[in-house]
């Protein structure tokens, strides 16, 4: 009998045919076959969703529908966002919080029809959601895995015009608005919202028609397919935390920059998990904080670089990193002391054992380019 350990089988979605056949380069994300970058590469993948429209499969992320006498109701004993206040036809971002008052996950949550609460999150914690979510609603609301569908992201400045062309009403749809709306013959949840600071759109679909929806975005030639390695740095221009690397059970939502999630209604009644160290961070300020930083000189930081003050303390840690292309230079997230957290103070950052110069600066990077109500 071999002693060999079994290979790890990994899943794929309703497009991983279609990313093989497009030539992209596969690697293992979150227990799934998912593309990192396609033929054009990661820099000219980025920079064409900043100047187009880039399309992007994200269907390893967990949909979920959240139904019930008042799942609304049901979903504030879990996070602290105000979502029996949550209109028909809104999204809202959100955070799991554990009794510490530590991110379990952060999420997606949006009234796109009358059927329940429509969830989106993270595709290396599902698992722990569903469960954590189906423990702690049990008889106050379902959980209902929606393994039948794709999710796909539109994204950049020509994506709403791409879009308009197959589902006109998306048209009419403004940052973080979501609706089921028809498209491409089938029925479509579509949000106007995303992970590259960019305009676009989150589409979910039926997985039996995400293949023809997929290309018939394809098509256009203002579309081109983009991997998870430009998905990533996009995301970091954009100053979005990524659970996993800036976010975890041990960082709450104040630490992280993510004060808008706890609403006015729930600070003040302290009715969510971990209530107790929030409220305490909110009067009293966190012991750390999340900054966004330039690299100055030398080679991008990375994940766990850890930052020094000018006279060479370690204070923090790098939580992500890498090279811009739209900067054409090294930035990072990372967590330091609320004193050296004001935009314009230099600190160092330790790169293969020396000191190289970065400044936190104001986040993000590159500017959001959402659609607002006027």
């Amino acid at each position: 009998m071999s002693d060999a350990p079994a290979k790890t089988v990994l899943k794929t979605t309703p497009l991983t045919e279609a990313h093989v056949a497009l030539g992209a380069r596969m690697v293992a994300f979150a227990g799934y076959d998912m593309p990192v970058q396609y033929t054009d590469g990661v820099l000219k993948e980025h920079l064409w969703t900043r100047e187009h429209a880039g399309l992007f499969d994200v269907s390893h992320m967990g949909q979920a529908r959240l139904r019930g006498a008042d799942p609304l109701a049901a979903f504030e004993t879990l996070t602290p966002g105000d979502f029996k206040g949550l209109k028909p036809g809104k999204q809202r971002y959100s955070v799991l919080l554990n009794a510490q008052g530590g991110i379990v996950d952060d999420l997606m949550a949006a009234r796109p029809d009358d059927d329940g609460l429509f969830v989106i999150v993270n595709g290396a914690c599902k698992e722990n959601d569903y469960k954590l979510m189906a423990d702690a609603l049990a008889g106050a609301a379902e959980v209902e895995r929606l393994e039948d569908r794709a999710l796909i992201a539109l994204q950049g400045p020509e994506a709403a015009e791409v879009l308009k062309q197959h589902v006109p009403e998306a048209a009419a749809l403004v940052f973080m608005e979501a609706r089921t709306l028809t498209g491409f013959g089938v029925e479509l949840i579509v949000s106007r919202s995303g992970y590259t600071g960019e305009d676009g759109y989150e589409i979910s679909i039926p997985a039996s028609a995400a293949v023809a929806v997929w290309n018939a975005l394809l098509a256009d030639e203002r579309v081109r397919p983009i991997g998870l390695g430009a998905r990533d740095s996009l995301r970091l221009e954009a100053g979005l935390p990524l659970y996993g690397h800036d976010l975890d059970e041990t960082v709450s939502p104040i630490e992280a920059d993510l004060g808008f999630a706890v609403s006015k209604r729930r600070r003040e009644a302290g009715d969510f998990p971990g209530a107790a160290r929030i409220q305490r961070e909110l009067a009293a300020g966190p012991a750390r904080v999340r900054v966004a930083l330039k690299v100055l000189e030398g080679a991008p930081a990375r994940e766990g670089a850890e930052l020094a003050d000018a006279d060479g303390a370690v204070i923090g840690r790098v939580t992500s990193g890498g090279f811009s292309p739209s900067l054409r230079q090294g930035i990072a997230l990372g967590f330091v002391p609320p004193r050296h957290a004001e935009p314009g103070t230099r600190l160092k950052v330790i790169v293969r054992g020396k000191p190289q110069a970065c400044e936190v600066v104001q986040a993000p990077f590159a500017a959001h380019r959402y659609v607002r109500k006027l």
